[in-house]
């Protein structure tokens, strides 16, 4: 059974538009790695410009295995290039019962 998260992606300043440009290419090489099932992902934009993300892992196992895979490693070094990660309940919109975020093509 997968395991569904949601992860945030606060771009540096000036970085906005590299970090949209990388999401595009994130769940793809999760998948070359069999790292992430079939689902596909939800892409979402904060007000403040975090992109949310809602993608499913195909296991513990493969989340676990992420940390030791060097394309995983490698991609999460571009992403340390454009981006902080920050937890979604630090947003703004968290507050909200339904939190509405601009959708993310």
């Amino acid at each position: 059974m997968g395991i569904i998260v949601i992860a945030g992606y606060k771009p540096k300043p000036g970085k906005g538009g590299a970090l949209k440009e990388l999401m595009k290419t994130h769940l793809p090489r999760l998948k070359a790695e069999n790292l992430v099932t079939d689902r596909k992902s939800i892409m979402m934009e904060a007000a403040d410009g975090t992109i949310i993300e809602v993608f499913e892992w195909l296991s513990a196992e493969a989340i676990q295995s992420a940390h030791t895979n060097p394309a995983v490693l490698e991609m999460w070094g571009e992403y340390a290039e454009v981006c902080d990660y920050v937890p979604v309940g630090s947003l703004a919109e968290a507050d909200n019962l339904f939190s509405g975020f601009k959708p993310l093509d």
